[in-house]
């Protein structure tokens, strides 16, 4: 009576890892080429998989898209959930520097990850309105985080500049490192990553402190 559970349980974990492996070269793939000029075909391709097995796994380019999206959210969120409640009582500019570090650490070591949600909200913005909503869903989150950060800067430590909008500094913040990933990719032959985005954070979180 055990066997059956045992090999449904050993199905399931291979699923799961298939799944993944789908998602991370579909990552990569549509971060190279985009959403429009990349196929289901393609991909099943690229991983060695025959379409009939990957529309198992995701029935349309869409629903791996999702996939992706909310993937790719995870990972990011692991990375930040600890440090940043440890970082609460901290003032509000070593909150907000932190923060950044962070999603400059995350994007150092997965640019494709900045660059995948880079083309696909440049695209789904226009063409796909579900994965767009996504995209917004997950980019609002980080983008109320450094929002929270701001207006506490500005109304408990007094650190931060009254005269800068606390919400559309956190979309400057988050927009800001997606498209200096897609910039520095474009240019990488002769801009470094690092410099890259430890400028901008000096540029966004000192433009926001009181003087």
């Amino acid at each position: 009576m055990r066997k059956e559970p045992a090999k449904r349980e050993i199905k399931q974990e291979r699923a799961a890892r298939t799944r993944v492996e789908i998602m991370e070269a579909a990552i990569t793939l549509f971060a190279r080429r985009g959403i429009l000029a990349t196929t289901m075909a393609e991909l099943a391709k690229a991983i060695r998989m025959t379409p009939g097995a990957l529309y198992w796994h995701f029935p349309t380019k869409e629903d791996l898209l999702l996939a992706a999206i909310e993937e790719l959210h995870g990972r990011y969120m692991a990375g930040f959930q600890d440090v940043l409640s440890e970082q609460r009582k901290q003032p509000a500019r070593v909150q907000l520097r932190t923060f950044m570090e962070l999603t400059q650490h995350f994007l150092r070591h997965h640019r494709e990850y900045g660059i995948f949600f880079g083309m696909v909200s440049a695209e789904s913005a226009e063409n796909n309105d579900r994965v767009a909503e996504a995209i917004r869903e997950k980019l609002g989150i980080y983008v109320a985080a450094a929002e929270n950060i701001i207006r506490y800067g500005q109304n408990k430590t007094k650190e931060f500049r009254l005269d800068v909008d606390a919400k559309q500094a956190a979309h400057s913040i988050i927009g800001g490192f997606i498209g200096a990933v897609l910039h520095q990719n474009l240019f990488r032959e002769s801009v470094t990553y690092d410099a890259t985005l430890t400028t901008l954070e000096r540029l966004l979180v000192e433009g926001t402190v009181t003087r």
